[in-house]
């Protein structure tokens, strides 16, 4: 079953009665994460071809999008089938998700781990080549961050439900660099499960 849904839909009574489990809760998190994943194998994509789907400057540019193909990918939350993005030119190697290999990379993760933490596009791109080997530009970072960021705030600012049966609530200390001091900030979790 693929996960689409919109602000409303994420409130709707009968879609929240679904998780009964752990487990269904879970599952709901593993199609939220590949949901990201190919969000940002999207922005991959538009910086391989230097601009974003359905704009002007790609008419007669020479390479276009070229449709996605399925992939089975195992990730840190378990096997996943996405959609990698392809161009008419064939030349569009995937860093998050090479070609002949099925593992995710969760360069994500750490992308957006890293600049959640303050660290700048530079020093990003840096730690990317330093610990993986490979190079992924500062343009693509600010890509990524920006289209999975979108994505986060767009969910982080729907409507709440007024009442919830079970809440889970947790919280982590990161050290964030702020206007050239560094000081501590708290990232609150909570997770509401209708009855």
């Amino acid at each position: 079953m693929r996960l689409t849904m919109n602000r409303k839909q994420i409130l709707d009574k009968e879609f929240l009665k679904q998780f009964k489990t752990e487990t269904a809760l879970t599952d709901f998190f593993k199609q939220l994460h590949s949901q990201a994943l190919e969000h940002i194998l999207q922005a991959e994509m538009d910086v391989h071809l230097g601009y974003q789907k359905n704009e002007k400057a790609g008419d007669n540019s020479g390479n276009s999008r070229n449709g996605v193909s399925k992939k089975k990918v195992k990730t840190e939350y378990g096997e996943h089938i996405i959609e990698v993005p392809r161009d008419r030119n064939g030349g569009f190697d995937p860093v998050m998700v090479p070609k002949g290999q099925n593992k995710s990379l969760s360069v994500e993760n750490m992308v957006i781990s890293l600049y959640s933490k303050g660290m700048s596009t530079a020093d990003i791109e840096q730690q990317l080549q330093e610990l993986y080997g490979f190079k992924l530009s500062t343009s693509a970072i600010s890509h990524i961050t920006n289209k999975v960021l979108l994505h986060i705030q767009e969910w982080q600012t729907r409507p709440l439900a007024n009442q919830y049966f079970v809440v889970w609530m947790d919280g982590i200390v990161f050290k964030v660099r702020d206007n050239g001091k560094v000081i501590n900030k708290t990232i609150y979790l909570a997770v509401g499960l209708n009855k």
